[in-house]
């Protein structure tokens, strides 16, 4: 994979080229973005033990917040889902169906408005293998990356690098480096508005210091990272994977973690977050499909 900071995206069928611009690398006014989250087609009927399983719920939810955000405006500058693209595991007899069914619902997405998507557990396995990250990218594109946008630096991450390693030790070491060489970037270039980080896995749920549960990140690598983050310049880091809305701060770093246009596992609706970017600040908001707004205000 490219190991530079130009512009990488996953795309199911649009070009970006004018993402690699040097007019993106200049701030202008404020813009927003969409920040979604587990579409996981399949996880509802599986999850709710469903005779007949498919993924018609899924499908029917992801493409009303697709209708949703092609009707917003301003448009907004991107949509990423924050992994968990689809709900069956590398090697399930679902898993391509999924696939397929994920990216028909996006070619709805107007062409202005790159996808974006992040690896999640299930894009490549709670224990993934050089295989199944090999099969990601050829179905995705890379599963970490940068770009710059209206002068605001974006990260993904690959977190299962975070939480297993024993398959895929020498790509974890491989994020980390190139890691490096992106917040050096950012650290160098004091143009930039923000440094703004995604990926599927919450470092934490709630407090930097909680527990280790499955849904975050073991403690003493998470603490590491925050650390580095936070040194870097990162304020914002945005996540979903919990199928409920939380998070908290590190400092004045806020984590933020957005619940499912999929499967809810709390009390929350379907939904999406609505990101308005400022030059000095950023805000958002979680909306259900139903209350996405039309119009977003500065």
């Amino acid at each position: 994979m490219s190991q530079t900071i130009d512009f990488k995206i996953q795309a199911v069928n649009q070009s970006f080229g004018a993402f690699k611009s040097a007019e993106e690398q200049e701030w202008k006014e404020p813009f927003v973005f969409i920040q979604s989250a587990d579409t996981q087609l399949g996880l509802i009927d599986d999850y709710f033990k469903n005779p007949n399983p498919n993924w018609n719920k899924e499908i029917q939810l992801t493409r009303d917040a697709i209708r949703a955000a092609n009707q917003m405006q301003p448009k907004p500058k991107f949509f990423i889902v924050c992994g968990d693209l689809v709900n069956a595991m590398p090697g399930h007899a679902d898993r391509l169906p999924q696939i397929v069914d994920f990216k028909k619902c996006f070619q709805d997405l107007n062409n202005d408005i790159p996808l974006v998507c992040v690896c999640g557990n299930h894009d490549v396995g709670d224990n993934p293998t050089v295989d199944t990250v090999k099969d990601y990218r050829r179905e995705f594109g890379d599963d970490y990356f940068a770009f710059v946008c209206s002068g605001v630096m974006f990260v993904v991450l690959n977190s299962q690098y975070f939480k297993d390693i024993t398959h895929v030790g020498d790509l974890a070491e491989q994020q980390s480096k190139w890691l490096d060489t992106v917040l050096e970037e950012y650290r160098r270039n004091s143009s930039y508005k923000h440094l703004v980080v995604f990926q599927h896995i919450p470092w934490f749920l709630e407090k930097a210091d909680e527990d280790d549960n499955y849904f975050n990140v073991d403690k003493e690598l998470r603490l590491k990272m925050l650390d580095k983050l936070y040194e870097a310049g990162v304020r914002y880091i945005f996540t979903g994977h919990y199928h409920r809305n939380a998070g908290g701060m590190y400092k004045d770093m806020e984590l933020v973690v957005t619940s499912a246009i999929g499967a809810q596992l709390g009390t929350d609706r379907s939904g999406l977050r609505v990101v308005r970017v400022y030059d000095k600040s950023i805000q958002h908001k979680y909306y259900a499909i139903e209350d996405i707004p039309k119009q977003i205000v500065f």
